[in-house]
């Protein structure tokens, strides 16, 4: 376990220790999955980078990624952005496009990828929180509402 990765000593370690079999927990403070991959691969010098991408390909697993929002009732309650690391992410990150990566999120739900929009909605939903926080909180505040009409 990795109280943080904040350097690219710590992600180097972290990489080539999953990359020998050991599970690694991490935590990172980004707002997304993708940011996630992005801070990964941008903390490292340009040497590393494309390395850091093979490795993280082939050995990442999921990203969980929470932001705590003020419930209706006191308090907070996590909405979760879920990526599991399936085929189609995989060759995202390799290929450096992980700016798509959202899509494949939005596509996956079967596989259990769920979107920070769709953890909102949810939320809105149960009567967890208000409209109004699940507007502050999203980051595409399109997709939230589209997804609020279906």
């Amino acid at each position: 376990m990795i109280g943080e990765l904040r350097d690219a000593e710590s992600i180097s370690i972290a990489l080539t220790a999953a990359e020998t079999g050991h599970l690694v927990l991490a935590t990172l403070h980004t707002n997304s999955a993708s940011q996630t991959i992005d801070r990964i691969v941008d903390v490292l010098p340009e040497n590393q980078k494309n390395q850091a991408r093979l490795q993280l390909a082939s050995t990442l697993i999921g990203i969980v990624s929470q932001r705590l929002v003020p419930r209706i009732r006191g308090g907070r309650v996590p909405a979760c952005e879920v990526l599991v690391a399936n085929n189609a992410v995989r060759n995202l990150i390799r290929e450096n496009k992980v700016y798509q990566i959202d899509s494949v999120i939005d596509t996956s739900l079967s596989e259990g990828l769920i979107s920070l929009e769709r953890s909102l909605v949810n939320l809105v939903h149960v009567g967890e929180i208000s409209l109004e926080k699940a507007i502050e909180f999203s980051l595409n505040q399109t997709k939230l509402r589209y997804l609020l009409e279906e």
